[in-house]
């Protein structure tokens, strides 16, 4: 799929995808909830908008080309990926509703696009990748999202 079709799933399909999950689907990987996952999400994506910056880089300078090349490639994120930046146990949600969850999640990537749209040469930091460009992010945030559509049982292509 090309950056545009990304972009477009990412900005039309994604939210809509995982209202059709039932909030009580565990997960087939993993220890958060729909509700935790979706809003997990939400803020890597306002990282991705740079409305959230990382205090500190996961990666070794050393290591970025590679983890660029894999950004880069179509594969997948495995199962259980472990992120350094996560606490063991999920974070409380913080959205009395799933739906309100759903919603923050599609008003972030609405303004994601947006502050790439107002700034189309913005980089942002992602402490894992390093920084990315609006495509590179929207790489990032697609195999990010097929990894947790994938994590409660819908599979995308």
């Amino acid at each position: 799929m090309d950056h545009a079709n990304k972009r477009t799933f990412l900005l039309g399909q994604f939210v809509p995808l995982l209202q059709q999950i039932p909030s009580d689907t565990l997960p087939h990987w993993g220890k958060m909830t729909l509700q935790q996952m979706t809003e997990h999400f939400s803020d890597y994506v306002r990282l991705a908008a740079g409305k959230i910056v990382p205090k500190e880089m996961v990666t070794p300078p050393s290591q970025l080309p590679q983890m660029l090349a894999f950004l880069e490639s179509e594969k997948p994120f495995r199962e259980n990926t472990p992120n350094p930046l996560m606490p063991e146990v999920p974070a409380p949600v913080r959205n009395r509703s799933i739906a309100e969850a759903f919603a923050e999640l599609q008003g972030a990537l609405d303004q994601f696009d947006a502050t790439f749209a107002a700034n189309p040469h913005l980089t942002t930091l992602n402490p894992f990748f390093g920084d990315l460009n609006f495509q590179q992010n929207v790489q990032l945030l697609y195999k990010h999202a097929t990894h947790h559509l994938r994590q409660f049982g819908v599979t995308i292509g």
